[in-house]
């Protein structure tokens, strides 16, 4: 562990201090203390930006905390209500009807009615923010406590929007709502000391069970600082990275969660020569080349990866959303296999010269890696995936950069890049030909009709069992798809496990598998959080 300045230990004691007014909070106390307490201290991630407004997308990746959802996503991925009672879908898919409880009140004592929906639903729509509602037609109450949403077209994905979408009041939202959320959520906004802390006490008109905590404080620390508080005991859980997830620490317990949260190479999957609008270069002649992406992706050692860079915390990753719903299990497949990726180069040409590196029709077969610097993950990544690939005859630098150099490069260049999320339109986004070039969406010019044919069929489906059959057939139908067994355009590396030491006295439940790391996933079922007897 790096070692601590004295000004950072003493910001740290002052605030965690002033937080617990006195009382000690950690994972030293003993079981009979513990269980007395009915408040939690917690470093589990970094400040959100852009403050806690859902209609710019605060709680996109775990529990809002603040607000309600109209619908959940319960541990195995199956819908459940939240505000909702009961929601229908129009056999043509272009309307979804939502019944709303009738006792649910904002923190601030006001009911909880259809117009709510409708301000929240309407506000995101023209937030320019990440959440896409360009698909809603319009959204009405038809009723005091119903809700009426009609698509342009069918959307199975809008599913997706009702269980991560919290719900604000049309009568108390604001300019500065976003430092000062109301909701009905189990909990309610008291305080937030920017770059320190968050607190935040038990919502009194929650219509759910009652948690059993009544505040929570949120500690805004960096990775050394948040591991020194769970050593001092002055933190109920803490996030950690493998680098600490080793080490013991008193009365305290490891948690590891699977997640989706991967890291992965993305191709440019078209030759050289063309150009974004912005003037940056399209495309790479060596890795336009699907016998080079293949042998790579087949001669990784994505296990060694795993122990040699995450210390064994986490899985190897053979798609975007491995053990998800809408996963096609048939993509995983058999690694490190060099001699076959050695033989598949050979076949289509690529001979190795004097120096070991291969050729082809005089193009080198060498690239670089582009990776966001100061990302230690990614940057160990990829010098491992250079140096396991030079055994094939491929010479690959690495190379560090900024996003906003990245943005300029990563048309023409591989780059380490993770995604993961709880919502399968992230598929079509990554692989769609519609998507090329949009951000960070299909950033290496992919393109299979067959694919997006198949896309298209999931999106528009009317059930999401439906919708789920047609994702995993554009990852592989037996012939093509966007996958490891199709295409290739990707080499899917690692799933990072999430990992938190928690009080060893402490309940946090089953949690599911969890999104990429944005956020904080953890927090989705803390109403259900309590001491063990």
């Amino acid at each position: 562990m790096k070692r601590l300045s004295i000004s950072v230990l003493l910001l740290l004691s002052l605030f965690i201090g002033a937080c617990s007014s006195g009382n000690s909070t950690g994972g030293g106390e003993t079981a009979e203390k513990t269980e007395e307490k009915d408040e939690l201290v917690l470093a589990i991630g970094g400040e959100p930006d852009e403050g806690f407004d859902p209609t710019t997308g605060w709680g996109s990746y775990g529990s809002p905390i603040f607000q309600s959802t109209l619908l959940i996503y319960d541990q195995d991925f199956d819908i459940e209500y939240d505000l909702a009672t009961d929601y229908q879908v129009s056999e043509d898919g272009l309307e979804y009807i939502i019944q709303l409880r009738e006792d649910v009140l904002f923190s601030d004592g006001e009911p909880l009615t259809g117009e709510d929906v409708v301000f929240t639903f309407e506000t995101a729509k023209t937030s320019g923010s990440v959440i896409d509602l360009s698909n809603l037609e319009w959204v009405e109450a038809t009723g005091e406590y119903e809700v009426t949403f009609t698509l342009n077209q069918p959307e199975s994905t809008f599913v997706s929007h009702l269980t991560s979408i919290g719900i604000v009041p049309e009568h108390a939202y604001n300019e500065t709502y976003n430092e000062n959320p109301i909701g009905s959520g189990p909990y309610q906004f008291v305080q937030w000391d920017k770059g320190q802390q968050l607190i935040v006490e038990a919502n009194p008109h929650y219509y759910g069970e009652q948690s059993d905590f009544s505040r929570l404080t949120f500690l805004f620390l960096e990775e050394d600082a948040a591991f020194a508080a769970a050593q001092a005991g002055e933190v109920d859980v803490v996030a950690v990275t493998p680098s600490f997830a080793k080490q013991e620490v008193p009365g305290m317990k490891l948690v590891e969660v699977e997640s989706v949260d991967n890291r992965g190479i993305v191709f440019p999957y078209v030759e050289a020569g063309e150009e974004t609008d912005d003037g940056y270069p399209i495309g790479n002649d060596v890795t336009a080349d699907e016998a080079i992406r293949k042998a790579i992706d087949i001669g990784v050692d994505r296990e060694a990866l795993v122990d040699g860079i995450l210390d064994g915390f986490g899985t190897p990753a053979y798609s975007v959303a491995d053990q998800l719903p809408w996963w096609n299990p048939e993509t995983e497949m058999e690694d490190n296999r060099v001699g076959e990726a050695k033989e598949l180069l050979e076949d289509a040409g690529w001979q190795e010269t004097e120096d070991g590196t291969r050729e082809k029709d005089g193009l080198t077969a060498s690239f670089t890696i582009f990776y966001p610097a100061g990302d230690e993950v990614r940057q160990s990544l990829s010098i491992a995936v250079a140096d396991q690939i030079k055994a094939l005859g491929i010479e690959v630098d690495t190379e560090g950069k900024s996003w906003n150099e990245l943005e300029r490069l990563m048309h023409a260049n591989p780059v380490m890049m993770g995604w993961g999320s709880h919502d399968p339109l992230e598929m079509y986004n990554i692989y769609s030909s519609n998507t090329m070039g949009e951000g960070y969406y299909n950033v290496n010019y992919y393109s299979n009709p067959t694919v997006d044919e198949y896309m298209e069929e999931a999106i528009n489906a009317t059930s999401l069992e439906e919708a789920n059959e047609y994702w995993k057939r554009a990852q592989w139908d037996g012939e093509t798809g966007f996958s490891s067994k199709g295409d290739t355009p990707w080499a899917w590396l690692i799933n990072l496990e999430h990992l938190y030491f928690v009080d060893e006295s402490l309940d946090i439940g089953e949690q599911k598998v969890q999104p990429h790391g944005h956020g904080w996933p953890i927090t989705e079922f803390i109403a259900d959080w309590h001491w063990e007897d």
